[in-house]
């Protein structure tokens, strides 16, 4: 069994909260804010030494690039004789990348993929079916930014909170899913952007739910 601090227990829960309630899991500005921390540098280091514990594994390069391990302990692990590893590029996974979708055409057209990226699988919360080119600051605060690769799984419904893919009308939309009763809302993460409130009679479909991202550094 890991041994962790009571900081460092408080930091994992939040993750594994973050994880089943949007999707995501946060990001150290995120964590930050939620524990009081005065920068993200000090939500670096406990996440740091989590990963050290074997608690969490960090993939660099991306904003939300945590992963929780398994820590309960109670499954029996095969003797190691009996344990084989894949080949690594067994681990890998092919994901079409969809750029601008054309009004009223199936997200996954065609001519809507722009290209394929062989990605690790470990690095989303779940297994994602595509990635979709983000266009706009409307999820910023999220930290989903113009031209982050949003990796999505189809799914044709959603828990309040979880930031999803939608399809309003001849737009798809990436904001975060709020139902109440009837009514549903479409939230930006920006200031800047205003809710969008789904009609009864809106052309309105849900598409997917965001299950990670990837982002270029050059």
């Amino acid at each position: 069994m890991i041994k962790l601090t009571a900081r460092q227990e408080q930091i994992l829960n939040l993750i594994r909260d973050a994880i089943r309630n949007t999707g995501f899991p946060p990001t150290r500005a995120e964590i930050a804010t939620e524990l009081g921390f005065r920068s993200a540098n000090a939500a670096e280091e406990h996440l740091q030494a989590l990963a050290r514990k074997g608690a969490i594994d960090i993939s660099p390069g991306t904003s939300r690039g945590i992963r929780l391990r398994d820590m309960e302990g109670s499954a029996p692990r095969r003797p190691l004789d009996q344990m084989t590893l894949p080949h690594p590029a067994l681990l890998q996974m092919s994901l079409p990348l969809v750029g601008r979708v054309a009004a009223g055409s199936p997200i996954l057209a065609q001519e809507h993929i722009e290209r394929s990226y062989t990605v690790d699988p470990s690095m989303f919360s779940a297994a994602p079916d595509y990635l979709l080119k983000v266009r706009g600051m409307s999820m910023r605060d999220a930290g989903i930014l113009d031209g982050d690769l949003l990796a999505v799984k189809k799914s044709d419904h959603a828990r309040n909170g979880q930031i999803v893919i939608a399809r309003l009308g001849d737009d798809v939309t990436v904001k975060r899913y709020r139902k109440t009763g009837a009514v549903i809302e479409l939230l930006p993460e920006n200031p800047d952007f205003k809710i969008i409130e789904v009609g009864e009679h809106d052309d309105f479909a849900l598409e997917g739910l965001a299950v990670g991202l990837l982002r270029s550094w050059n």
